[in-house]
């Protein structure tokens, strides 16, 4: 039989982390990566019998990569800890990394939920993000601070997952509005090397809005879509005006 290590990133998500390593207690290892949270959540996570690191925060690339050297076994399920593996991809899991024929790489598949709703457009259903099970030796992260990418040092395709996880992105509207702020400035690094102006903020903001409401059909999921693609729309409005912040510090906001 295959081993596996569940790994779960955290930083401040008490109200979370409980439920999230309740749904890997069928793994046979599962590590917490804490960033010095204040609120009790590395405790928890003890409680329950996960192995807590503490990583300092440098980006999520960097941080997973930290992570993963820390495993103990070539099978990795990542799981972040708004996320809830369900039992039928434990089952799925297991029945992936101890067949013949497996591939190296995995995505899964996930149900966002959202205003008390699943959230089926918006671009939000499969909403793979990177793979998230795997063999250790044949994928690493990119060292992207946010939306961060991977490396494959596979030959093979990508297989995919057929049940999904479910994700709880926000627990009440600040929080949303907390991490458009967080990710606006860990994009806005990534953008500020580029020419940036108030008009080209605006127009990358409004084709955000467009996408996720039109063309990814935002506007099926009701109130719920007109709220995704709005926080899309501020979080690209933010990123961008932030680049020019940078570009301008000293001009926008001079010392003294």
């Amino acid at each position: 039989m295959e081993k596996i290590t569940a790994y779960i990133i955290a930083y401040n998500e008490a109200e979370k982390i409980r439920a999230a390593v309740e749904s890997v207690q069928w793994a046979d290892e599962i590590i917490v990566a804490d960033s010095w949270s204040t609120d009790g959540t590395a405790d928890i996570a003890k409680d329950l019998g996960a192995r807590v690191i503490q990583i300092e925060f440098a980006g999520y690339g960097a941080l997973r990569n930290r992570v993963l050297a820390e495993c103990s076994h070539d099978w990795i399920f990542s799981l972040d800890s708004d996320e809830r593996c369900t039992p039928e991809v434990a089952a799925e899991i297991r029945d992936v990394v101890n067949g013949t024929d497996s591939l190296n790489v995995y995505r899964v598949p996930r149900r966002n939920y959202f205003m008390g709703q699943w959230i089926r457009f918006s671009g939000w259903y499969p909403n793979y993000r990177q793979p998230q099970l795997f063999r250790r030796s044949q994928m690493v992260y990119g060292e992207q601070a946010v939306h961060e990418g991977y490396i494959l040092k596979s030959e093979q395709d990508i297989g995919h997952l057929t049940n999904a996880i479910w994700q709880y992105p926000f627990k009440d509207m600040s929080q949303l509005i907390h991490k458009m702020n967080r990710y606006s400035s860990l994009g806005a690094v990534r953008v500020s090397g580029r020419r940036v102006s108030i008009w080209k903020a605006v127009g990358h903001a409004f084709w955000s809005f467009i996408k996720h409401y039109i063309f990814k059909l935002g506007v099926l999921d009701g109130a719920p879509g007109f709220v995704i693609a709005f926080g899309n729309f501020e979080g690209t409005f933010y990123r961008y005006l932030k680049a020019i912040e940078i570009q301008e510090k000293d001009r926008w906001f001079p010392p003294g």
